[in-house]
């Protein structure tokens, strides 16, 4: 009998903007094979959370998810403050880069990378 892997459903979504920005990135950057897009927040900023957007490998307690073929690492207590929300790449005259759409935010800053739940 053969094993079917199941994959987690992702606490984030990845627009098509930000999807093809970040195989830019991975491409461009010469990102290792193994590594993968971390998401997460730290605490500090004008808010009291900041956002994590980088590349690096797994690591223990990660929970890993495959959206629309970008794998994206992030540690397990993190999905609470980012359930549902969306990452998109904004690209205007005035602004130039990823945007955190959070729905669990109750006030941000006016960078946008800033947020308390």
């Amino acid at each position: 009998m053969e094993e079917v892997k199941q994959t987690q459903q992702s606490p984030i979504s990845l627009t098509e903007g930000a999807i093809k920005q970040l195989d830019a990135l991975m491409k461009e950057k010469h990102v290792p094979e193994g590594h993968g897009l971390r998401v997460g927040i730290k605490g500090g900023g004008c808010s009291g959370f900041t956002y994590v957007l980088g590349f690096d490998e797994k690591k223990e307690g990660d929970d890993e998810y495959d959206i629309n073929g970008v794998t994206v690492y992030m540690e397990k207590a993190h999905g609470l403050y980012l359930l549902g929300m969306e990452i998109d790449w904004l690209e205007g005259l005035n602004n130039r880069g990823f945007v955190f759409n959070n729905p669990n935010a109750t006030d941000t800053c006016g960078c946008g990378t800033s947020f308390s739940a």
